[in-house]
This record gives structure tokens, C-alpha cells and sequence, in this order.
């Protein structure tokens, strides 16, 4: 008579393999992409690629980051703390200073005519430029934006930029345009 081989009790393998299921489901972690969000310009077509566009320098607030991660900004030394202000001056001109950009009647629904700034923001690094200093930098450069926006929507509806309906904000932007031009990074620090 054969001897019959005991049998492995399976019945544990099921529990065993929840928990390392669970285990490595709560010990795991997921990459999130982290950046900014930018809206790039479309291609331009080839006819247009030889076409350089012209602005006045009185409409063109440069700034520049060197490898120290200092800002030169039209050509004056400032901390990046000071940078939101003057963005927001730069961008309204609000005593039509000769220095800062000028303005263009323009028709903007809900507003009107208006004057509105011919001001372009050129932002250039170097490639020695901290990451930290850049992402600060742009973040500056954002809430002078949305400050602005939001200070010209409380002004005509009395509610900030983020709660008006689609055409509203259109009308905003139109109002309070911000465009920045980014060039490609350079060594302008030497080395």
C-alpha cells in the first residue's frame, strides 16, 4: 500500500499575497511631475521666421540672471523681493513716465477705450543660473500678473480675476497684457 504525500496548506497564500500587495502599495512612491505651466507660442510659419520684430527699448524690461543668481534689471542691480513692484510699474506705467513703456488706445469690451501698455517682459539666464533662483523668478513674475489682474477685476467687478466668467478674463488680459519673451540661456558669467 502507497504512502499518500501530505498536502502544503495553500489555503495561508492568499493572506500572503494581500499584504505584499498592500505593502508595497502604501511603501511605493509615485513621480509627479513638478515644473511650470507655460502655454509655448505656436511654430511659426516659414515666411515668417525672417521677420524680426521691432519694439522700442523703453518697451522691453529685461532681465537678466547671472551665475550668482543676481538680477540685473534694465540695467540696475535688484533682489528678487523688489522684483514683483517693479514689474507691476513697468507693466502699468501708471504716471506715463517716459522711461517705462508706452501705451496704445485700444477697445476692450467691459472697459471701453483704454490705454493699454506696449510693455514686453525679455527674461534671459545663464546657464549657471540655480534652478531655485529661476523658478523664484518666474514666480514673480506670475503674481505681478495676477496681482495686476486681480486688482483690475476688483476695480470693475468687485471680485477677483480667478472668480470671473470666461469673457471677463479675456477682457482682463486684453486690459493687462503680460508677455514675456524668454531667451535661451547663455554663459554670460564666463567659465
Amino acid at each position: 500500500m502507497a504512502r499518500k504525500t501530505p498536502e502544503i496548506n495553500s489555503s495561508s497564500m492568499a493572506d500572503i499575497a494581500f499584504l505584499l500587495l498592500i505593502f508595497f502599495l502604501v511603501t511605493t512612491t509615485m513621480d509627479v511631475d513638478t515644473g511650470i505651466y507655460k502655454k509655448l507660442p505656436p511654430i511659426p510659419e516659414d515666411e515668417q521666421l525672417n521677420d524680426d520684430v521691432k519694439v522700442k527699448k523703453r518697451n522691453v524690461f529685461s532681465i537678466l540672471v547671472n551665475r550668482n543668481n543676481e538680477l540685473l534689471v534694465n540695467g540696475e542691480v535688484l533682489s528678487i523681493s523688489q522684483l514683483r513692484e517693479k514689474t507691476k510699474e513697468f507693466i502699468l506705467n501708471p504716471l506715463n513716465k517716459e522711461d517705462l513703456p508706452e501705451k496704445k488706445p485700444t477697445t476692450i469690451p467691459y472697459f471701453g477705450d483704454v490705454m493699454v501698455s506696449k510693455g514686453l517682459i525679455s527674461l534671459q539666464n545663464d546657464r549657471g543660473t540655480r534652478y531655485e533662483t529661476y523658478i523664484r523668478v518666474q514666480d514673480e513674475l506670475a503674481a505681478a500678473s495676477r496681482e495686476l489682474k486681480d486688482e483690475k477685476s476688483v476695480q470693475k467687478w468687485g471680485k477677483k480675476y480667478a472668480e470671473l466668467d470666461d469673457d471677463q478674463k479675456a477682457a482682463v488680459r486684453k486690459y493687462i497684457p503680460v508677455q514675456i519673451s524668454e531667451a535661451e540661456p547663455r554663459n554670460t558669467g564666463g567659465k
